[in-house]
């Protein structure tokens, strides 16, 4: 310790120089990384960073308030099979995540973990049915949504917020025709859901060609909404309002009737 080469988190407990502060944390009250703060570490991307060190520790442990000054103290048992590296492990980590969460923000969670290969949907669904019963459903909601396509955090709150809406029901990165892949898309309303960035739009040349691809989505017969990152992660309201008031006016186009009736004769 005086030559710098460990540091002490608190009584008997060290860490070596440079760990990162939820981990010195966790040491600090010999528990876990759990939910958002073990997402951090295995590299998902999230809707909002985590406000302060999650960690998961036994039901019984008994902790002074200097122990659990500046974290956020889960009192739950571990089983050791279920931690990987310090943290709870993947599946476990989406799961109560989606039990402790906001939906859009478990969604968002859970896309990026399948994005990046480290669960599974089969995995999340399994894990779902046995999680407590105050909990079931909440985190059967988020596997069943759960969906790897989606590239980002801003267009997981985009689809969070359509699902809610009834009679809409998008899908993200279809490709249309030869068209493009848009953010989102409802085949059935054939509505187009576009999450757009300022840096992707950063250039004159970026702008023309999306500029070139909406107007092909709408010269085919697509309604295409497009919602600025402020809309979605500040303003979730305005957002549901647009989706409401596009599905009732989607639904309501004879045209659009009359092109389903011939897929609707096919189906049968």
């Amino acid at each position: 310790m005086r030559r710098g080469r460990i540091v002490r988190d608190v009584r008997g407990r060290y860490s070596l120089p440079g760990v990162d502060e939820a981990r010195r944390v966790a040491n600090r009250v010999n528990g876990v990384l759990a939910e958002d703060s073990a997402a951090q570490v295995y590299g998902w991307k999230l809707k909002h960073p985590p406000p302060s060190p999650c960690v998961m520790v036994p039901r019984n442990r008994k902790l002074t308030p200097e122990r659990r000054a500046g974290a956020r103290v889960r009192y739950r048992d571990v089983d050791p099979i279920r931690v990987r590296s310090g943290c709870t492990d993947p599946v476990e980590t989406v799961m109560w995540c989606a039990a402790r969460m906001p939906f859009d923000e478990a969604l968002a969670i859970a896309d990026s973990a399948l994005r990046c290969h480290d669960v599974t949907v089969e995995e999340l669904r399994k894990v779902a049915l046995r999680m407590p019963a105050r909990y079931r459903e909440k985190c059967l909601r988020v596997a069943r949504h759960a969906d790897g396509r989606a590239t980002n955090p801003f267009e997981s709150v985009l689809r969070s917020i359509a699902l809610e809406v009834a009679g809409l029901h998008v899908v993200p990165q279809v490709w249309i025709s030869k068209i493009g892949q848009p953010d989102l898309v409802d085949e059935r309303l054939r509505l187009v859901l576009e999450a757009d960035s300022f840096e992707w739009h950063g250039n004159r040349f970026a702008l023309r060609k999306d500029c070139e691809r909406y107007n092909a989505f709408v010269v085919g017969g697509w309604l295409v909404l497009r919602f600025t990152w402020e809309h979605v992660m500040l303003q979730p309201e305005y957002v549901r309002r647009v989706l409401i008031a596009a599905v009732a006016l989607l639904d309501r186009q004879p045209q659009r009737r009359a092109l389903e009736a011939p897929r609707a004769a096919r189906s049968a």
